[in-house]
């Protein structure tokens, strides 16, 4: 098989990492946490001996699907204090492979520039009605599952509300912040419709490491914009 270049090569390597059911296991763990988590923590979170945690979350670091840090426990420092713990995070790193080889990273950043170029606000308005729509026709009843498979990465919060651990288009929310953000308010607000829910829970609200979109608990209704 060509796979081309490089980059997709590596893609390849890093994405069949996620194949074994242990390693797969150990990913979810450490992607499922805002804060990085020891191998220990990994290994109590999975059922997993340490040994074998810490054998499969260093090749997923070589993989390019973790990160790795080393810190001391909170509260521990100085002479004796033994050595840093090694720490894993999930990559920021985006990875995707298309056989044959596909540019649709490339077909996005066309459009939304071509979209943000556009001063009459009427393909902008255009493409913020599609993304309702498509949220509208894509939802279900159940809006966790819904969120879920668009990419978000939906975990509730102690009042309600759904906090959105991941964008799913985070590199072009980046060069185009307004537009994206936008449309991922669109489009929730449609998959809130589709389930049933006011799509007034669905408001803007950019935080780091989260999609600028947080939806409020089912007894708060503001929409900020």
């Amino acid at each position: 098989m060509d796979i081309g270049d490089d980059v997709d090569r590596d893609s390849v390597a890093g994405l069949s990492s996620l194949g074994d059911p242990v390693r797969r296991r150990l990913y979810d763990c450490v992607a499922a946490r805002d804060e990085a988590i020891t191998r220990d923590d990994a290994a109590a979170a999975t059922g997993i001996g340490r040994s074998l945690a810490a054998y499969h979350l260093d090749k997923l670091a070589e993989a390019g699907l973790l990160t790795v840090d080393y810190a001391r426990p909170p509260g521990r420092g100085g002479p004796g204090a033994g050595r840093p713990a090694k720490r894993y995070t999930r990559t920021q790193q985006e990875m995707a492979v298309t056989i044959p080889p596909r540019n649709y990273a490339l077909l996005a950043t066309l459009v939304t520039t071509a979209v943000a170029a556009d001063t009459t606000g009427t393909v902008r308005a255009a493409v913020d009605a599609a993304a309702r729509a498509a949220g509208q026709a894509a939802g279900t009843t159940d809006l966790m599952d819904a969120l879920r498979a668009h990419g978000y990465e939906p975990a509730t919060d102690p009042d309600g509300g759904i906090e959105l651990r991941n964008c799913p288009f985070h590199r072009l929310a980046r060069e185009h912040t307004e537009l994206v953000c936008g449309l991922n308010l669109e489009l929730i607000a449609g998959l809130l419709e589709a389930a049933g829910q006011a799509p007034q829970r669905a408001a803007l609200h950019p935080r780091p490491g989260r999609c600028c979109v947080l939806v409020h608990g089912s007894d708060r209704h503001d929409h900020t914009t």
